[in-house]
């Protein structure tokens, strides 16, 4: 009979997990965006280049460092831009960037005009090993369309990590001062692509998001993410995000 009963709440507790997000994604996939660039005699005109999510009052957007673009085709017009709503709604919205972090991945954008609907964070403090998380973004960029999509995982770990250089000549000596201390972030047993990077990690009950998707592990070539993903994903912890808004003076509520 106890055998029976543990079994019975256990059921129950996956059960319960699982009937949290349908509601959670509701409740998260209008502050969901897409970063990219408007090129007005481009083609294409649009370029999605990676997502991002609302914070504080909806004019402030996150995504990574490494997904704005470092300089944009003044000859072409062209704007740093941010994709709200999903397929046949979708709008182009122009955008700043207004406080970034290479060390930690991050960047945070301006909206031009009235906000969107904000995102809750976290208080800052890392999540326990095996949690429940989501993730909601852009995978594969503009292949599947301007369409957010959701994958769910757990945090497999929390881990020291090492902010990559294209080469030595970019190292110095604040950057050997950070890899013999690396800070810790998310490693994640979820499945996550390129166009993932900047997506907001929450938590599958409440939505909050706890971090920020920043990098997927490659087996081989890039090819091969889309047939043979590695199911190994990174994500920055929010404790990291709060400090830049803080630098920024970047309110965390409307």
């Amino acid at each position: 009979m106890k055998i029976l009963i543990s079994l019975v709440l256990l059921l129950s507790a996956f059960s319960g997990a699982a009937n949290d997000l349908p509601a959670t994604i509701k409740q998260v996939k209008p502050s969901i965006v897409g970063i990219g660039v408007h090129t007005p005699l481009g083609k294409p005109k649009d370029m999605l280049l990676g997502s991002g999510f609302a914070i504080s009052n909806g004019q402030y957007i996150v995504t990574n460092f490494h997904v704005v673009p470092r300089k944009l085709n003044q000859e072409q017009n062209q704007k740093l831009a941010v994709f709200t709503g999903s397929g046949k709604n979708a709008k182009v919205r122009f955008a700043t960037l207004v406080a970034q972090s290479q060390e930690y991945d991050l960047a945070i954008l301006k909206l031009q005009g009235e906000g969107i609907k904000p995102m809750v964070l976290a208080n800052g403090e890392f999540i326990d090993e095996g949690t429940n998380i989501a993730f909601t973004g852009f995978p594969i960029g503009a292949v599947l369309g301007l369409y957010p999509v959701t994958h769910r995982g757990i945090i497999a770990s929390i881990t020291p990590t090492i902010t990559p250089v294209d080469d030595s000549q970019q190292i110095s000596v604040k950057m050997l001062k950070r890899m013999r201390n690396p800070y810790l972030v998310y490693q994640l047993d979820a499945t996550a692509y390129p166009g993932n990077s900047g997506s907001a990690m929450y938590d599958r009950k409440t939505g909050e998001v706890i971090g920020i998707i920043n990098k997927v592990f490659v087996q081989s070539t890039k090819e091969a993410v889309i047939s043979k993903p590695s199911g190994i994903t990174y994500a920055i912890p929010v404790k990291y995000l709060l400090e830049l808004m803080a630098s920024a003076d970047i309110p965390t509520t409307k």
